[in-house]
């Protein structure tokens, strides 16, 4: 179905650290004009008076695992999408450790094949990298996928890159962007061995942060970004847990010019070790919630652009599943539907602008993974585009939470901020916590 010319009048515009008050006119795909008054040239174009509310460019999030195929118990890319467009966020990129694996050419496009049938938000898809595929790593074409990802530490799926040579081989043969998860598997190991022979299956979730520790993911982020350096790899290093790491990474030059980049995720920037007694299993991620030094670290470091982005490492598990004991509970949780609300609140807080939300989580990504046309409000981009009303409060119970795994770690806490339009590539698929059944995603395509 072909979009509709839209012209959305009065809005707040945030786009390149400043806010405008102005009117946006889409015309197919594409944002046709912005300009400080647009008058609809024929009764055809549907108008949407924006008065009060602000728009953004849709967020882009480049790291969530939204299940399929293999593990559609916990979530579906339909399902996650969905979720993803009701909170804002309008372009993704997955992760490889479904089932099977996405580590090989066949696989990478059976993803594809899915999402262009069922997916309401933009994507892309990370190639996997294991001890033993480089030939297919080299296959990946760099215009037409995300980037590589790297598991340095065991998390779900078990994709573990262990063999240092092939580490190297691989930083040095790719021109990928590489992303890696890093935690040190001995030191892990070590310290889970230590928990394990006191308590036995039950130990008491705040000891995930002693177990996947501050020590595990310095060691491991500081020797990968040791050898980007020596191989000249391009490295972007996933959610940043703990204030020490934060040291490894610069604000010297403009990130387009950057080849070693980080992420931190909304869930290391909102709780900390003092919510596991009340939340438990439910905040239950690798890498860890750490301490509340840790979380101020991690903000002081994302405001002075020492880290880059902000993603959601989105990674349901079902209710059952994180209600086991701490060994059979597993890591992650969802969040790309409450990802920008939360950040908003923390505007609201006093600790972050909207212009920097919107650096962080639209401008940054589509820099770091030379997304085209996408990440800002610029004539000729593609209408990613997301209205904001940021004095509607709601709380987040079950009613309204769309992820296929039933819940979120934010259950009870009220925000203060609703989106109340989303566009993906000028079709306003969701207005009003209603979908419009409208699939207008595209996949991801790269200036490289």
């Amino acid at each position: 179905m072909k979009p509709k010319t839209t012209l959305i009048k009065n809005a707040n515009i945030v786009n390149e650290k400043v806010i405008f008050k102005g009117d946006i006119l889409i015309e197919g795909e594409f944002i046709k004009e912005i300009g400080e008054s647009i008058s609809a040239k024929s009764s055809d174009v549907h108008v949407i008076d924006a008065e009060g509310k602000y728009l953004l460019p849709g967020a882009i999030d480049d790291q969530v695992h939204f299940r399929e195929p293999g593990l559609t118990k916990k979530a579906t890319i339909e399902t996650e999408s969905k979720a993803a467009i009701a909170g804002g966020i309008t372009s993704f990129i997955e992760m490889p450790n479904t089932n099977p694996q996405t580590t090989t050419i066949e696989q990478l496009e059976r993803k594809f094949d899915i999402a262009a049938k069922s997916s309401s938000a933009n994507y892309s898809f990370m190639f996997g990298g294991t001890n033993d595929n480089l030939e297919e790593i080299l296959k990946v074409d760099p215009k037409t996928v995300a980037g590589l990802k790297l598991f340095l530490g065991s998390s779900t799926g078990n994709m573990l890159v262990d063999d240092v040579k092939v580490l190297e081989k691989i930083f040095k043969s790719t021109k990928l962007l590489i992303s890696v998860h890093c935690e040190d598997e001995a030191t892990i190991k070590k310290n889970f061995q230590e928990h394990f022979e006191t308590y036995g299956d039950d130990i008491p979730v705040k000891y995930h942060p002693i177990i996947r520790s501050e020590e595990a993911c310095y060691l491991s982020s500081s020797n990968a970004i040791k050898l980007a350096k020596k191989t000249g790899a391009r490295l972007h290093v996933f959610h940043l847990s703990t204030g020490k790491e934060t040291s490894l990474f610069s604000n010297k030059i403009p990130l387009k010019d950057k080849s070693i980049t980080a992420e931190v995720c909304i869930h290391h920037l909102w709780f900390s070790d003092a919510d596991y007694d009340k939340k438990g299993t439910f905040i239950k991620w690798n890498p860890a919630v750490k301490t509340d030094k840790d979380r101020e670290q991690l903000w002081e470091a994302l405001l002075d652009d020492r880290i880059d982005v902000i993603a959601t490492d989105h990674a349901p598990h079902t209710i059952d599943e994180k209600n086991n004991v701490y060994t059979q509970a597993p890591s992650g949780g969802p969040l790309v539907q409450h990802a920008l609300p939360a950040m908003l609140e923390m505007y609201h807080r006093g600790k972050i602008s909207i212009e920097k939300i919107v650096e962080k989580m639209c401008h940054n990504p589509a820099i770091l993974f030379q997304i085209e046309k996408r990440g800002y409000i610029k004539e000729g981009y593609f209408a990613d585009l997301v209205l904001v009303d940021l004095n509607n409060p709601w709380t987040v119970n079950k009613d309204n939470i769309l992820y296929k795994c039933g819940w979120s770690p934010f259950e009870g806490t009220t925000f203060k901020s609703r989106i109340t339009h989303t566009f993906v590539n000028g079709s306003l698929v969701y207005q009003n916590a209603k979908f419009n059944g409208v699939k207008s995603a595209k996949r991801l395509t790269f200036s490289r």
